[in-house]
């Protein structure tokens, strides 16, 4: 009887224990042209690279083109790192980058975690001139 009681006891705290802060590192799916970015932590800071899009799909030797930086146009697109510096937590980072390799162009940036599957990506020109992307985990 004591036995059950104890099982019981600590199952019920299980239930009870308070939920741990979601973690944004995983593989996100972007909300255009198929992309995925695997998030990690790169030391005290948040990062993401490309990992795939319809157009690595496409072409897997698909270049960087677009890049400002003329001698950056010859990197492949897949792995390239577009979002680095992001510090914070555990819900919001900021003060990081995002790189958009469609125009070549690095945004100003902050990350929003909204529940443990949906995080809010928004990259400023210059604020007001801000674009807000919803992104979903996929694992």
């Amino acid at each position: 009887m004591r036995l059950r009681l104890f099982a019981g006891i600590a199952i019920a705290g299980l239930f009870c224990a308070p939920a741990l802060a979601a973690d944004p590192v995983g593989l996100w799916q972007t909300p255009s042209r198929g992309g995925q970015v695997e998030i990690s932590k790169c030391g005290a800071s948040l990062c993401g690279r490309l990992v795939s899009s319809e157009g690595i799909k496409a072409d897997p030797n698909l270049k960087d083109v677009n890049n400002a930086n003329a001698s950056l146009r010859s990197r492949p697109v897949k792995g390239i790192s577009i979002l680095t510096g992001f510090s914070g937590g555990p819900k919001e980072w900021s003060g990081g980058s995002i790189y958009n390799a469609e125009d070549g162009k690095t945004y100003s940036g902050s990350i929003t975690l909204d529940g443990d599957d949906t995080l809010k990506l928004r990259g400023c020109v210059v604020a007001p001139l801000c674009k807000t992307q919803t992104w979903t985990r996929l694992r």
